[in-house]
């Protein structure tokens, strides 16, 4: 009996853990830029871009092996960082203003609430 109870926990523990391994969601470069730029441009006032569209932009920058960079810039010339968790879309925001050597965090958002439905 004792071996029984052994083996049904075992094989329970067993399927917990490859359960955990597929769910995990994945987040590709490009839904971390679309995301990201979907959240920029509805946050953001893009007006001053319409007649001077190298004023405003959302560029991918770094990539390490947890998290995306994408980098919003302003017409004010401030940048705002925001680096995408790869597992979870997570993402942690920074901004950055270069004439003030100023840099301070932005807070989160999850990169899904920005996506479009597939």
């Amino acid at each position: 009996m004792k071996r029984i109870k052994y083996l049904v926990i075992s094989m329970a523990l067993l399927i917990c853990s490859c359960g955990s391994n597929t769910t995990k969601s994945e987040i590709t470069a490009e839904m971390a830029y679309e995301g990201v730029s979907n959240y920029c441009h509805s946050t953001y006032d893009w007006s001053v871009a319409d007649n001077h569209s190298s004023i405003m932009c959302v560029e991918m920058g770094d990539e390490t092996d947890s998290a995306y960079q994408v980098v919003f810039r302003s017409y004010t010339g401030a940048f705002v960082y925001f680096y995408v968790d790869k597992a979870s879309g997570t993402t942690r925001m920074e901004e950055f203003v270069p004439t003030l050597d100023v840099r301070n965090e932005a807070g989160t958002l999850n990169l899904f609430d920005y996506l479009d439905e597939r």
